[in-house]
């Protein structure tokens, strides 16, 4: 399973790399190989000073090796190996009419001393943080999200939706990241869903992202924007960045397992601001941002 999976996102990062240096039609990602002192290593790509990006990442990695004693604990486990793969990407558009955007799939084994697979699952996600709401991209998003999973169960979509409210929740600001998307985690094989089922569902995700959001982008770059609206993009970017360094396990985990810091952190937007209780003017479309944010709605 490690194997096929860790192929899929190889080609997954191909095929999205090429769709959006097309939708930027300026910049070129960068690669950079990398490896990991206690095993394994990555492929990171970046995207900077695009027309319509202005900093992005898709990268994948595979790493293996004992469990650190921190990831020990938060396991509940003993002294075991383990293997973790994924592909994870985060793009920043220039423009504060085009919504930021994460997405990530990953797959996670752990073995006893004999190397023995004694546990497996998949997780991931993608979701969407705009900086001012324009509902049709927003309902267009989760549509996209909704069709991937109800090919595989029509209970997916209303959880996995809900976890993704919960997860992306700012909780000392009690606000949404953006307004959501997926988010799954510990998919294990049951007695009705085998982990080729699992396989199945992630990949279908995987491979409904550009689908998802690269029609909105197509539709917010070239719309024109102010100073202010800028301004506001900038400030917004604050909260993701305090979001991702506070509350993100994926973050958390890359550096408790001495994972690559320049590819961990790439998530981070390049221009950001923070203003002392910066509150937007009520009635103000910033201030509805704000409201769907406190009030995550259903778009689906």
């Amino acid at each position: 399973m490690k194997d096929k999976f860790y192929q899929y996102i190889q080609q997954l990062q191909d095929q999205i790399c090429s769709a959006l240096e097309a939708a930027d039609g300026k910049a070129r990602f960068k690669e950079d190989l990398w490896q990991r002192e206690a095993g394994g290593g990555g492929r990171t790509r970046v995207i900077e000073d695009g027309a319509v990006f202005e900093k992005g990442g898709v990268n994948i990695s595979a790493v293996h090796g004992p469990l650190p004693e921190s990831m020990q604990a938060y396991f509940k486990v003993g002294k075991v190996d383990f293997y973790a793969c994924g592909l994870s990407l985060v793009l920043h558009p220039r423009s504060p009419m085009a919504p930021t955007v994460h997405a990530n799939w990953r797959y996670f084994e752990m073995y006893d001393a004999e190397g023995k697979v004694v546990d497996q699952w998949f997780g991931g996600g993608q979701d969407l943080t705009p900086y001012y709401l324009f509902e049709e991209d927003a309902l267009h998003f989760h549509q996209v999200c909704k069709q991937a999973c109800d090919k595989h169960h029509p209970e997916f979509y209303p959880e996995y939706k809900k976890k993704c409210d919960e997860y992306f929740w700012n909780h000392h600001r009690a606000e949404a990241r953006g307004v959501g998307g997926l988010f799954f985690d510990y998919c294990r094989a049951t007695d009705s869903f085998s982990m080729d089922n699992w396989y199945d569902f992630v990949t279908e995700v995987g491979d409904s992202f550009l689908n998802a959001y690269l029609p909105i982008v197509n539709r917010r770059k070239e719309l024109p924007y102010t100073e202010q609206q800028l301004d506001w993009q900038q400030i917004r970017r604050g909260r993701y960045v305090e979001f991702n360094l506070v509350h993100d396990k994926g973050t958390l985990f890359g550096l408790k397992t001495g994972g690559r810091i320049e590819s961990i952190l790439m998530s981070l937007p390049p221009q950001v601001q923070w203003k002392y209780n910066h509150t937007p003017e009520a009635g103000s479309p910033e201030a509805e941002l704000v409201d769907v944010l406190k009030n995550p709605r259903e778009w689906a």
